[in-house]
C-alpha cells in the first residue's frame, strides 16, 4: 500500500511540474528550464524532436546558454523519481552530444557540473518509484547514465593515423619523426581502449524484464545501438593500422596492442549475440548492422608466438652488440639507429610476410591444416619457374627424344603405346629396360 501511494505521489508531482511549465510558456515566459521540463514529460511517448531543435537554436545564439542548460539538466535529472522523466533526460543529453561537435563548450560545461558535484551520472543515484517493475527500469537508467558518463570523456575521431616507414625518412630528422610516430601510436592505442570501453557500456545497456518490452525504452535503444555501429567501425579500421605497424613500436606498446586484440576477439562474440537480440526486436534495420569479423583463437596464439619470437631475437641482437656500441655511440649520431633497432625488431622466420596481420593470418591458416597433403612436393622443386628455364628444358627434352627415342618401363609390363611402335621384352631380367622405337611393329587395335 505504501508503495502504491508513493507511485501516485510521484506521478502527480511530475505532471504538476509539466503543467506549470506549459502555463508559463503560454504566458510569454520561455527559458531553458521550461524547455527541459516540457521535453521530459512523464508520458509513454518518445522525446519529441522539436525540443532538441529549440535547444540547438538557443545554443547557436548564446554561448552562455550551455551553462544554464547544464544546471537545468542537473536539477531535473537529480530530483526526479520517475523512470520516464529520467530516461528522456538522458536521451535529450545523448542527442545533444551527438549533434554538437566534440570541441564545443557544451561538453566542457557538463564536465564542470560533474567535477563540482552537481551532476552524478556515475555513480548514478537514481531510483524509480513510479512503476511496479522499478528494478528493471532503475537498472536500465543507471546503465544508460554510465554510458553517457563514459562518452563525456571520449572525444574520439574516426580517422586513420598515417605512418611512414623509417627507411624513407631523412637521417637527420629520423629521431624526431620517430618520436612523433610513437606519440601518434600511443594516442591510437588510448583511443582503441576508450572505444572498447564504450562498446562494453553499450552492451551493458541491454534492458531486461518488463523494460525490454517498453516502447520508450526501445526508442532510446535505437540511439545506443547506432552509436555502437560507429564505435565498431572506428575500432575495426584502426586495429588494422596497429597490427601493420606493430614491429615499429616499443615492447610496452606491443603488449598493450596485443591485449587490445585479444579483448577484441571476446568482444566480437559478445557483439554478435547483442546484435542478434537487437534484430529480434527490430530495433534497427538489418541493413544497418555492420558485419562482425570474428577473430579465431588460433590467430591470437599466432600473434602471441610472433611477439615472443620477435623480442627474443631483439634481446639476442642487442646483447651481442651492446659491448661494442657503448663506446662508439656516445658522441656519434648513429646511436639513434641502434635505439631504433631496439624499438623496431625484425620479423621472426617469416620474411615473406609484409606485416603482422598477414603473418598471423598465414600462421593461422597453416595451423588449421593439420592433415598432410596427399601429394608431397620436393623442396628443391621450383613451382614457379621462369620462362627461360621452361624454354631450355623443352629444347633439351625434344633433342634427346629425337636422337634416342627411348622410354624407361618396368619389365613386368607390356606397353604398346597405342600403335606408336613402342614395345618391351617381358623376359629380360634387368630391373629397368630401354624400350627401343620400332616403327615396323603392328598396331593390334587396327
Amino acid at each position: 500500500m505504501q508503495r502504491r501511494i508513493r507511485q501516485v505521489l510521484t506521478s502527480v508531482r511530475e505532471h504538476t511540474v509539466v503543467r506549470y511549465a506549459k502555463i508559463a510558456t503560454a504566458g510569454g515566459f520561455c527559458d531553458l528550464d521550461l524547455i527541459v521540463v516540457k521535453a521530459t514529460s512523464p508520458d509513454d511517448f518518445p522525446l519529441h524532436d522539436k525540443y532538441v531543435h529549440q535547444l540547438l537554436k538557443i545554443f547557436s545564439i548564446s554561448s552562455s546558454s550551455y551553462h544554464d542548460f547544464a544546471i537545468s539538466f542537473t536539477r531535473r535529472f537529480g530530483k526526479t523519481q520517475c523512470w520516464r522523466v529520467a530516461l528522456k533526460c538522458l536521451v535529450l543529453l545523448h542527442r545533444l552530444l551527438r549533434q554538437l561537435p566534440d570541441d564545443n563548450e557544451f561538453r566542457d560545461h557538463l564536465l564542470w557540473t560533474r567535477s563540482n558535484g552537481y551532476l552524478s551520472l556515475y555513480p548514478c543515484h537514481f531510483r524509480d518509484f513510479s512503476s511496479s517493475a522499478s528494478e528493471d527500469y532503475t537498472l536500465f537508467i543507471r546503465s544508460y547514465a554510465f554510458l553517457l558518463d563514459e562518452a563525456l570523456e571520449c572525444s574520439y575521431v574516426g580517422e586513420e593515423l598515417q605512418f611512414v616507414d623509417c627507411k624513407e625518412m631523412v637521417l637527420e630528422n629520423k629521431a624526431v619523426d620517430r618520436l612523433d610516430k610513437m606519440e601518434e601510436f600511443d594516442e591510437m592505442l588510448e583511443m582503441l581502449l576508450q572505444v572498447q570501453s564504450l562498446i562494453d557500456k553499450v552492451m551493458e545497456c541491454k534492458p531486461s524484464g518488463v523494460a525490454s518490452r517498453n516502447f520508450v525504452v526501445q526508442s532510446a535503444m535505437k540511439y545506443i545501438i547506432r552509436d555502437s555501429f560507429i564505435c565498431y567501425s572506428i575500432f575495426r579500421r584502426n586495429i588494422i593500422v596497429v597490427l601493420e605497424h606493430l614491429t615499429q613500436v616499443p615492447y610496452r606498446n606491443s603488449i598493450t596492442a596485443f591485449s587490445i586484440y585479444k579483448k577484441a576477439a571476446i568482444q566480437a562474440n559478445q557483439l554478435c549475440e547483442f546484435f542478434d537480440w537487437c534484430k529480434t526486436l527490430l530495433l534497427c534495420g538489418s541493413y544497418e548492422f555492420p558485419l562482425i569479423e570474428k577473430i579465431p583463437q588460433i590467430q591470437i596464439q599466432a600473434l602471441e608466438t610472433f611477439l615472443n619470437g620477435m623480442w627474443q631475437l631483439t634481446d639476442q641482437s642487442s646483447s651481442s652488440t651492446s659491448d661494442s656500441s657503448i663506446t662508439s655511440t656516445l658522441e656519434s649520431p648513429s646511436s639513434s639507429i641502434h635505439d631504433e633497432q631496439l624499438m623496431r625488431p625484425e620479423f621472426p622466420a617469416s620474411k615473406d610476410c609484409k606485416n603482422v596481420k598477414e603473418y598471423i593470418t598465414t600462421i593461422g591458416n597453416n595451423k588449421v591444416e593439420d592433415m598432410e597433403p596427399l601429394i608431397q612436393f620436393d623442396d628443391e622443386y621450383d613451382q614457379n619457374p621462369g620462362w627461360e628455364a621452361l624454354l631450355e628444358s623443352s629444347i633439351n627434352s625434344s633433342s634427346c627424344m629425337a636422337s634416342e627415342r627411348t622410354f624407361f618401363l618396368p619389365p613386368d609390363k607390356y606397353c604398346h603405346a597405342c600403335g606408336y611402335g613402342y614395345a618391351t621384352d617381358v623376359n629380360q631380367e634387368n630391373g629397368w629396360q630401354i624400350q627401343v622405337y620400332n616403327p615396323n611393329v603392328l598396331n593390334p587395335f587396327h
